[in-house]
C-alpha cells in the first residue's frame, strides 16, 4: 500500500509538472487621438473587438495628439496600433523633421488603408469665409502643435498660396478646444482633418452659424499627392445646404515589427470581420473598403497582414 500510495504521488507531481503553463497576456495598447475626434471611438470599438476574440488579449485605449505621436510611440514600442494619416505615415517612413520624427522610423508596419481624412474648415458666418484662400487675415485653430492635422493645415495654406504669417492669430489646440474658443468669439475658424460627422462641427453647428469652408480643387491639384480631391455632402452639418469641395487623404492603421505575426494576422482579420461594429461607433468607418486596404501605403505591410489579404486574394 505504501508502495501504491508513493507511486501515485510521483505520477500527480509528473501530471502537475506536465500541465501547460497559461498563455501570457496579449497586451494591445490601441493609440487614436483626441477623444472628441474619429480615432478615438473607433479605437474604442476595435478594442472591444480584440478583447473578445483574440485568446488572452489585454487591450488599452491611449487618447493622443494622434498621427505624429502614435508613429513616434509605435516606433519605441508603446503601442500595438495607431491610427495616422497617410501623410504621417510617409514623413516618418523617410523620417521628416520638420513634420516632427527626428530619424526615419524603420520598424513600423501597415495593418491597413482605412477611411479618407477631409479636411473640414469651419467658420463662424459672420466671419465671411467662404473659400480657404478668404483665411488671410482671419484667426484659425490647426490642431496640435505636429500633429497630422497640423501637418495637413500647413499643406492646405501652402496650396492656397498663404502662410500662417497671413494669418491674424494661429492656434493650436485640439478639436473640442478651437470649437469652444469659436463659441466665445475668441476664434473665427478651425481647421480639422478628420471623417465626415465630426463630434465637434457638429457641436459648433448645432449652437452658432457656420460656413464649411471650400479647399477648390486646383489647390488639392496643386498640393499632389497624397492628398485627392473630395467632397462634403450637403447635409453633413447643420445649415449646410450644398456640396462643399475639399481635400481629402487616406488614414492608416499602423503596428510596428516587434508584434508577432499571429497578432497582427488577428488584428487585421477582425476589422473586416466587425465591419458593422466598427461603422456603429463612427460613421467614417463607412469608407473602409477591404479591396483599398492593402494598397498604397508608404511603408511595408506587416507579415500578418500580408498573410490575411493573400488568403482574400488581394496580393
Amino acid at each position: 500500500m505504501s508502495i501504491r500510495f508513493t507511486f501515485a504521488a510521483a505520477m500527480a507531481g509528473v501530471m502537475a509538472f506536465a500541465v501547460p503553463v497559461a498563455k501570457a497576456d496579449e497586451f494591445i495598447n490601441i493609440l487614436t487621438g483626441g477623444t472628441s475626434g474619429v480615432y478615438y471611438p473607433m479605437g474604442v470599438a476595435l478594442s472591444e473587438i480584440y478583447g473578445q476574440n483574440i485568446e488572452g488579449a489585454r487591450t488599452q485605449v491611449q487618447a493622443t495628439k494622434a498621427s505624429v505621436e502614435n508613429l513616434n510611440l509605435l516606433q519605441q514600442g508603446k503601442g500595438e496600433l495607431g491610427f495616422a494619416l497617410g501623410d504621417s505615415v510617409k514623413y516618418a517612413w523617410e523620417g521628416d523633421a520638420e513634420a516632427g520624427f527626428k530619424a526615419p522610423l524603420t520598424k513600423l508596419r501597415a495593418i491597413a488603408a482605412i477611411y479618407p481624412n477631409y479636411i473640414q474648415i469651419a467658420a463662424l458666418k459672420e466671419a465671411g469665409v467662404t473659400t480657404v484662400a478668404d483665411l488671410k487675415g482671419k484667426s484659425l485653430s490647426v490642431g496640435a502643435p505636429k500633429s497630422g492635422t497640423e501637418l495637413n493645415a500647413r499643406a492646405i495654406l501652402g496650396g492656397a498660396g498663404l502662410t500662417y504669417e497671413d494669418l491674424a492669430k494661429v492656434e493650436y489646440l485640439p478639436f473640442a478646444e478651437s470649437v469652444e474658443l469659436m463659441k466665445n468669439r475668441q476664434l473665427e475658424a478651425t481647421l480639422q482633418s478628420s471623417g465626415l460627422g465630426n463630434a465637434a462641427i457638429k457641436d459648433l453647428a448645432s449652437s452658432q452659424d457656420i460656413s464649411i469652408v471650400a479647399v477648390p480643387a486646383d489647390v488639392v491639384e496643386k498640393i499632389g499627392a497624397p492628398y485627392i480631391a473630395g467632397v462634403i455632402p450637403a447635409g453633413t452639418y447643420k445649415g449646410q445646404d450644398a456640396d462643399v469641395p475639399t481635400a481629402a487623404v487616406i488614414n492608416f492603421l499602423v503596428t510596428h515589427e516587434g508584434v508577432s505575426d499571429e497578432t497582427a494576422y488577428q488584428m487585421t482579420k477582425l476589422i473586416f470581420d466587425n465591419l458593422d461594429k466598427l461603422k456603429a461607433a463612427h460613421s467614417a468607418a463607412a469608407g473602409i473598403v477591404l479591396e483599398n486596404a492593402p494598397k498604397d501605403s508608404p511603408i511595408p505591410l506587416h507579415p500578418g497582414a500580408e498573410r490575411f489579404y493573400k488568403e482574400k486574394g488581394l496580393l
